[in-house]
C-alpha cells in the first residue's frame, strides 16, 4: 500500500469510525427516550386508576410480580421502580419546566434525582448540568450529595461584566463558592504546597469535584515574559466554554492582592496560550476562607473574568445558606442556558 493511499485509508477509516459512533449515540439517546416515555406513561396509569380506590402498595407489589411474570427478559419492573414511576409522573406532570426534560437523562439518573432532590428548580438544576456536562449516575451522586446546587448559586464572580452574553450563564454555572476535597488526606494546617501535592495526586477526583468537563493542562504552569518565569498553579481547559482556566491556590483567607495577580496570569494566558477561536481565560481563586464584602470590593473593577470559591477538606455547607439562594426567578434565568 502506498503511502499516499495508506494516509487516504487512515483518513476514510477514522470517518467511519466517528459516523459509526455518532449513529450508536444517538441510537442509545432514541432507546432512553422510549424507555423514559414508557415509564412515565405506566406512572401516568397507575396514578390515574389510585384516583377514587384504596390502592396501596400492596397491589403495586401483586402489579411488579405479575408484570416480571409476562416479561421475563425485560428489567426495571420491580415493585420499588413502579413507586418510581408513580412518583415520577406525578411530581413533573404539569410542571412547564420539568416535564420537557424527562427524556434527556437516563432514568437512573431521574431516580437519584427524584430520591435525593425535592425542590422542583434544585431538580431543573441537577437534570439540565447532567445533560450538558455529560455526568454519569456517580459524578451526579457525588454532585448532589456535595451541594452543588446551592454552592453554585451562591458563587461569587465577576463574570456580568467581563464575559460575553454566548457563555455568561454556562461560565456562572461552571464555578461554585465553595468545594469540597474531603478526599484528600490532609491536616487542616497545610500548605499551598501540600495542597497542590495531594490534589496533584488525586487528580482525578479533583477534577470530578471541579465540574467533570475540565481536561489537566498542568500544575506549575510557566509563564515567561522578558525573561522573567511565573508559575499558573493549576491550569485546566473547560470543554464546553472552551476556555482555560486558571486556578490559584490559597491555603489561608483571601486577600484584594490576590485578584490582581490572578489578572496579570489571565492577560498573560490570553496573549500567549489561548487559542483565536477560544473564549477569554477564566481565574478561580480557591482559598480557604474569604470574606464576602472583600471580594466584592476586590473584583469591583477588575477587567478579566475571575471567582473567588473556598475548600474544605471536610465539606459541611451550613443549613442557613439555603436561605440566602437567589430567587426562584433569578434562578431560573440561569438555568435558561442550560438547554
Amino acid at each position: 500500500m502506498t503511502k499516499q493511499l495508506s494516509n487516504g485509508y487512515k483518513t476514510l477509516l477514522l470517518e467511519i469510525k466517528s459516523r459509526i459512533r455518532s449513529a450508536q449515540y444517538e441510537a442509545l439517546k432514541a432507546v432512553n427516550k422510549e424507555l423514559i416515555g414508557l415509564y412515565w406513561d405506566i406512572g401516568r396509569m397507575i396514578v390515574s386508576r389510585q384516583k377514587g380506590r384504596s390502592w396501596g402498595r400492596s397491589i403495586v407489589q401483586k402489579l411488579a410480580r405479575d408484570l416480571q411474570a409476562e416479561f421475563p427478559g425485560m428489567r426495571g419492573f420491580s415493585s420499588q421502580n413502579l413507586w418510581y414511576m408513580r412518583q415520577f409522573y406525578a411530581e413533573y406532570h404539569g410542571n412547564q419546566n420539568l416535564q420537557p426534560l424527562v427524556g434527556e437523562i437516563s432514568w437512573t439518573k431521574h431516580i437519584v434525582i427524584l430520591a435525593k432532590c425535592k425542590d422542583p428548580l434544585e431538580r431543573e438544576f441537577y437534570i439540565r448540568m447532567a445533560r450538558k456536562m455529560g455526568w454519569s449516575k456517580n459524578v451526579l451522586i457525588h454532585q448532589v450529595e456535595n451541594k452543588s446546587y446551592e454552592k453554585t448559586l451562591l458563587n461569587q464572580t465577576n463574570f456580568n461584566r467581563t464575559l460575553p452574553d454566548k457563555i455568561r450563564n454556562q461560565a456562572k454555572l461552571a464555578v461554585k463558592d465553595e468545594y469540597s476535597f474531603d478526599f484528600l488526606e490532609l491536616m487542616e494546617d497545610h500548605s499551598e504546597m501540600e495542597l497542590e501535592r495531594a490534589l496533584m495526586a488525586k487528580i482525578n477526583r479533583f477534577l470530578i469535584e471541579m465540574g467533570g468537563v475540565f481536561s489537566f493542562m498542568g500544575n506549575q504552569f510557566r509563564l515567561e515574559i522578558n525573561g522573567n518565569e511565573f508559575y499558573v498553579d493549576i491550569l485546566l481547559y473547560h470543554r464546553r466554554l472552551k476556555c482555560l482556566v486558571a486556578i490559584e491556590l490559597k491555603a489561608g483567607v483571601f486577600r484584594p492582592e490576590h485578584a490582581g495577580k490572578m489578572q496579570f496570569y489571565l492577560a498573560a494566558l490570553d496573549d500567549r496560550v489561548k487559542m483565536r477561536e477560544e473564549n477569554p481565560s477564566i481565574g478561580i481563586i480557591l482559598c480557604k476562607s474569604k470574606d464576602k464584602t472583600i471580594v466584592e470590593y476586590a473584583l469591583k473593577n477588575t477587567r478579566k473574568p475571575i471567582g473567588v470559591a473556598t475548600y474544605r477538606i471536610v465539606s459541611v455547607l451550613p443549613k442557613e445558606l439555603r436561605g440566602q439562594l437567589p430567587a426562584p426567578n433569578q434562578v431560573k434565568k440561569l438555568l435558561s442556558d442550560l438547554i
